[in-house]
């Protein structure tokens, strides 16, 4: 009688190793996130419009920039609270607090104003989550949402920051929009730049973005390539089987 009972808890016990092995930081830690991934995904939608609208419209009202002011907060809270609750749940919790580092950064300094557009990456996370099919799919489809995502967070950013500095050529959003497409997509004019020093940084890490996702589609292409070519020999080699057979 005791031998079935061994033999289901060996099985819930291999079960728990599969899981461990799937998801490193634990199950627990994966069910959380497959649990809040809308509502994250919501947030940090309200936090691009609590954070974009005061940069774009200067002549918003007082109580209504007051109110997405505490609409900021409040979301990133709920980033801290949500980052808490993982750590809380993983097995080993300095490696996932270590291997989740820009998750500390984005909790830890909430009062830079460049990075705190930095929180809206978790949008990414997610578009990454939900792409399926080919990896060549899986890679066009993510390099063409994060780089039309990139640009708008980064035309934002260097707004924020350009926009009332002494001497900036970058004062509209249109043309923060344009510096940060070229930017991106690494042609770089030179019609419009950033002067401050906040504004550089994110155009180095608009930059460092560009050449990342110029890299991950030429890996795309190529990928996609050396598939059809293997594909076709394999074609090749079947029907010149087939005809030796005949």
């Amino acid at each position: 009688m005791a031998a079935p009972r061994d033999n289901a808890e060996h099985e819930e016990n291999a079960d728990d190793g599969r899981s461990e092995e799937h998801f490193p930081h634990g199950a627990r830690v994966a069910s959380w996130e497959r649990r809040v991934e809308i509502p994250m995904l919501l947030l940090a939608g309200a936090f691009l419009v609590a954070y974009a609208w005061p940069v774009i419209d200067q002549d918003l009202g007082g109580d209504l920039r007051s109110s997405l002011r505490v609409l900021t907060w409040t979301v990133w809270v709920a980033f801290a609270v949500d980052f808490w609750i993982r750590l809380s749940l993983a097995e080993h919790r300095v490696r996932y607090a270590a291997k989740h580092w820009y998750d500390v950064v984005l909790i830890v300094l909430p009062m830079f104003r460049a990075l705190r557009l930095l929180r809206l990456l978790a949008l990414m996370r997610m578009l990454n989550r939900s792409m399926a099919g080919t990896l060549s799919g899986r890679a066009s489809v993510y390099v063409a949402g994060t780089a039309a995502l990139t640009s708008v967070l980064g035309a934002i950013a260097v707004l924020d920051v350009e926009q009332h500095a002494p001497g900036a050529n970058i004062t509209e959003f249109g043309d923060a929009l344009w510096w940060s497409v070229v930017t991106v997509t690494t042609v770089g004019y030179g019609d419009f730049y950033p002067i401050t020093f906040q504004g550089r940084l994110v155009a180095v890490a608009l930059m460092i973005m560009g050449i990342s996702l110029v890299g991950v589609l030429t890996a795309a292409v190529a990928s996609a390539f050396v598939s059809n070519i293997q594909q076709q020999a394999s074609k090749d080699a079947e029907a010149a089987k087939s005809t030796q057979e005949s």
